[in-house]
């Protein structure tokens, strides 16, 4: 656990904004992770925006402890089972920001119908289970059809992308309307952690820049 605790110390000190926690079941999405408790632990180690991602099956029968474990934002899926509404609901009441999520492949629309809802949508970019998948750059059509929407309705809504972020892919996800952005392996996988953030914000910074 103190291996884990540094780690979120140190992506702080290192110029994230963010530490992303995936979360799966086994079940929802293929491998194992965190559960509540070592969520509650990381907040003891770091002050810093804990933005949890929630691959369960049955979402509703777990955010309740993710939210006490010291969860900041609390993304659930529209592929899971369960009414997506109302757990959309409850994490709000929980005093969380909310987020929601879809699988390579899931219409659009199944987002773009709790827009109203929610804080922020991540499609995913990768099939979700393990770290340094390629990307999948057939979702950057999903993303460009939530980012019209958003911008339509006028909202206050970020548009993420995890899997296969790096210095190569995030140009055209900021074409597409991302401005939240996932690093696993490029940032870790780099041999300074702060040098990679800076330089994945830089690019990130460049192509909002060439858009106008």
């Amino acid at each position: 656990m103190a291996e884990l605790g540094a780690e979120a110390r140190r992506a702080k000190e290192s110029g994230a904004d963010w530490l992303h926690i995936d979360v799966f079941d086994g079940h929802f999405a293929p491998n194992l992770s965190f559960g509540p408790q070592t969520v509650a632990d990381l907040r003891s180690w770091s002050d810093i925006f804990f933005d949890v991602h929630l691959m369960l099956a049955r979402p509703m029968d777990h955010i309740e402890r993710f939210a006490k474990a010291g969860a900041d934002l609390i993304t659930v899926h529209v592929e899971a089972e369960g009414d997506v509404t109302a757990t959309l609901a409850a994490v709000r009441e929980l005093g969380c920001r909310v987020g929601v999520s879809l699988m390579p492949g899931t219409p659009a629309e199944m987002a773009t119908a709790h827009l109203e809802q929610v804080d922020l949508v991540l499609p995913m970019t990768v099939r979700p289970g393990f770290s340094g998948q390629k990307f999948m750059p057939e979702v950057l059509g999903t993303i460009t059809e939530i980012a019209e929407a958003v911008e339509e309705r006028d909202l206050p809504v970020d548009i993420q992308a995890d899997g296969g972020v790096s210095r190569d892919t995030i140009p055209a996800l900021v074409k597409a309307g991302v401005n939240v952005f996932v690093a696993g392996s490029a940032a870790y996988g780099a041999p300074d952690l702060g040098e990679a953030i800076a330089e994945l914000r830089e690019t990130a910074t460049d192509a909002r820049r060439e858009l106008g």
